[in-house]
């Protein structure tokens, strides 16, 4: 390990950033010295913006590739070379806006119909059923199941944040068959890795073999499940404020987007034009 590599995860460790983060953060970093062959302490300005529109034109890397390495860079010069104003006037591109990938009721039954194993289908039933990302699903303890209260404590979530979330008597019926048949002890899916859980990769897979063994033609990921949750609520009624605090969402701007997926929501809305012949009492002409 490099001096450089050792002071930047100390300092990554110093400022509580969580370990895939920092995982991030350094391999950014170690990806940004290999494309030129020299230490980023012999590097400047000129050197991290050729690299960043290499980033955006060659490779062609999505938005949130791109994001990560710049704020790697930034990180690095700010806090570990202490050269901040290297990167002070570097700004990232307006990012494209996309809409997340939604499942109807249909294609969700569909889907968890096409997992074959137990296991895997009650952990993705699990981070449909309470709106979690797979990292705090595939990390929850057999304590964290609040049966007394009808919730599920998440614990140290995004930006280590602790939080509850619905607990379904569905979803309650089925983790306790689960239980009965799998013994779990301590984490509630366990897995064999150095975590002691199963792992996310693990759980991305079986996404992907049941959307195909499904025949949806709609990519399939944990995530996708997360959105499907948030959308099903809005249109069944539910208050944004509390969608938000289910999902674990810092601000509402971002729970909002589900306004704009659900289409359901929109075809309940009527056009400014039939409200303009309901107040006149007329029929809008041919």
């Amino acid at each position: 390990m490099t001096p450089l590599r050792k002071r930047m995860i100390d300092a990554l460790e110093l400022r509580g950033m969580s370990p895939k983060t920092l995982r991030l953060y350094v391999d950014c970093v170690a990806r940004f010295a290999r494309h030129f062959g020299r230490s980023p302490e012999q590097l400047g300005t000129e050197e991290i913006r050729t690299y960043l529109l290499y980033l955006i034109h060659e490779r062609k890397v999505a938005w949130g590739t791109y994001k990560q390495a710049l704020a790697a860079l930034r990180f690095l010069y700010r806090w570990v070379i202490e050269q901040g104003e290297l990167v002070q006037d570097i700004r990232a591109p307006r990012p494209e806006r996309r809409l997340p990938v939604v499942l109807s009721f249909e294609e969700v039954h569909r889907f968890f119909a096409a997992i074959p194993s137990f296991k895997h289908r009650t952990i993705l039933m699990t981070a449909y059923a309470a709106g979690l990302r797979i990292s705090e699903a595939s990390g929850l303890r057999v304590g964290d199941i609040d049966s007394q209260r009808m919730v599920i404590r998440v614990v140290q979530g995004k930006r280590k944040k602790d939080r509850y979330t619905i607990l379904s008597p569905l979803l309650l019926q089925m983790l306790r068959h689960y239980w009965w048949a799998a013994r779990p002890t301590d984490y509630l899916f366990p897995g064999r890795g150095r975590t002691g859980h199963v792992t996310s990769s693990t759980v991305q897979r079986a996404c992907l073999e049941a959307q195909q063994a499904a025949g949806l033609s709609k990519q399939v990921t944990p995530h996708t499940l997360r959105h499907s949750f948030a959308t099903h609520l809005l249109e069944a009624g539910t208050d944004l404020r509390v969608i938000q605090e289910l999902l674990g969402h810092a601000s509402p701007r971002t729970t909002a987007i589900y306004t704009h997926v659900s289409t359901k929501l929109i075809g309940r809305t009527k056009s400014p034009l039939e409200l303009l012949v309901a107040a006149r009492g007329t029929k809008a002409a041919p």
